[in-house]
């Protein structure tokens, strides 16, 4: 499988899958955990949601400058969302210390694609 049909399946399994946990905590959740833990639920899947679309985009450009990036941003979204609803399902808070290294991933791949874009040429990225 290529970088990019890599990206792009992942992408399409957060996202899949972000709508099945959307729905489970909306649905299978609701009475069972606190709204705080509700809301570290939902937290988790908004976050897993935007950052597949932003995969799917990266997939689609399909450039290898952009794996690396696109490999910050899915295990960002990975450590991030799993520690929310690991936290949100167990109501071990300890937990919320792994959250941060999740966003800093996230925050380090968006970092990483605004410099590859700005520094690739025209004829290299539509």
């Amino acid at each position: 499988m290529t970088g990019d049909r890599l990206i792009l399946v992942t992408g399409a399994l957060l996202a899949g899958l972000g709508v099945a946990l959307g729905a489970f905590g909306a649905h299978g959740l609701r009475g069972v955990l606190d709204p705080a833990a509700l809301g570290w639920w939902r937290t988790a899947v908004d976050y897993q949601m935007w950052h597949a679309i932003g995969l799917l985009a990266i997939g689609a450009l399909g450039h290898p400058a952009l794996r690396t990036p696109a490999l910050a941003l899915a295990a960002g979204t990975i450590v991030f969302s799993a520690s929310l609803y690991a936290m949100a399902l167990t109501g071990q808070r300890w937990l919320g210390a792994v959250t941060p290294l999740g966003g800093l991933l996230m925050i380090l791949g968006w970092a990483l694609l605004a410099w590859r874009l700005s520094r690739a040429s025209p004829p290299e990225l539509p």
